[in-house]
């Protein structure tokens, strides 16, 4: 069987994406591109990597590739997502999905039109306990899910700081659109994906902005995002992100799902990412706690599972279609906290 060809635009990020899919032994990574020629060579010398493009289109235009990995700064994810779809390629994209929802229907629109799939790297549910909990979640231990939180609070922490991620026009905004988006994705994931009605969401920009100012650095996205959420069968979820916060912990990741039958919370461990979960629950008028313990069965990270969905024919998931459902979420809370009011997330 002939070896899936992928190409990766964008070698920050995109590193990651080279060791996933090398992970496979149905794949060769052919080609990269990146506009920084420095770490175009750097990158193509570590894996190995002939064929080095400071042009994505040029790329796209010589190289017969079967996927694309998107892993560039939000603002161009549509166009090389739709540039790489007309060329005959699958393509799965860095999250976010786009800048806004409206950047994410024209992705989907155009997979439909190549008859090409379209994958969003949702990472954290491509996790070996992600996948545990899952399974659990869809045995009926939980029971109907009716509230949820989802967190991803820094004390500190602004990437790449006066770089694209603080600047609105590059990222299209700041924690809620980098680190919220990966809990909120995990949360809906767990969930079932209910649909989101309407949304009550709150910004704020106290800490980084008073640093970037002090450092004469470009920052104009929020450093926190604390957003309510409501769907169409009554449940709530309430998501938190930030970069700066005065809490006690460095870095803080949980989720939390209370259910008619139990409870579930998975949080990092030391300010790290390691997790622990465990589920809580009453049996025979007693409560119990269940703790997840590792090892656990291997998962596969998303690229991998993206390919063998390709070789298999099977439908993979982190679909475009719910990464537009993360967008019109997002979307729906900066808008309502730009207003100052609640905000309908229609059909």
């Amino acid at each position: 069987m002939n070896k899936i060809k992928v190409g990766v635009i964008g070698l920050g990020m995109g590193s990651s994406h080279i060791k996933s899919f090398s992970a496979h032994p149905q794949v060769e990574v052919v080609a990269v591109a990146d506009s920084n020629k420095a770490r175009l060579e750097e990158r193509g010398n570590q894996h190995n990597i002939k064929k080095l493009y400071l042009s994505a289109e040029e790329m796209l235009k010589k190289e017969k590739l079967d996927v694309v990995s998107i892993a560039v700064p939000n603002k161009f994810h549509k166009p090389l997502t739709i540039a790489a779809l007309e060329a005959g390629c699958h393509v799965i994209c860095e999250k976010p999905m786009a800048m806004n929802a409206n950047e994410a229907r024209d992705m989907i629109k155009a997979a439909k039109k190549a008859k090409k799939r379209l994958m969003i790297n949702f990472s954290f549910r491509f996790k070996e306990q992600s996948y545990a909990l899952k399974k659990q979640i869809e045995s009926g231990i939980l029971g109907d899910i009716y509230f949820a939180r989802t967190v991803w609070m820094r004390r500190r922490g602004m990437p790449g700081f006066g770089g694209w991620f603080g600047q609105k026009a590059l990222s299209g905004g700041g924690p809620l659109i980098d680190l919220g988006v990966h809990r909120l994705d995990l949360a809906l994931w767990f969930m079932g994906y209910p649909k989101p009605t309407w949304v009550m969401g709150s910004t704020f920009n106290h800490i980084a902005s008073a640093i970037a100012k002090k450092e004469k650095k470009a920052f104009d996205v929020e450093d926190m995002a604390a957003a309510m959420i409501k769907f169409d069968n009554g449940a709530t979820l309430e998501l938190e992100a930030s970069w700066a916060s005065n809490i006690k912990e460095r870095e803080h990741m949980s989720t939390r799902l209370l259910g008619t039958k139990a409870g579930l919370l998975q949080h990092n461990i030391g300010d790290g990412y390691e997790f622990e979960a465990e589920v809580y629950m009453e049996h025979e008028g007693c409560q119990y706690d269940m703790k997840l313990h590792p090892p656990v069965p291997e998962a596969h990270n998303a690229m991998y599972h993206f390919v063998d969905c390709l070789i298999s024919g099977k439908p993979h998931i982190a679909t475009g279609e719910e990464g537009l459902i993360v967008m019109e979420i997002l979307d729906a809370i900066y808008k309502s906290a730009a207003t100052g009011k609640p905000v309908q997330i229609k059909d």
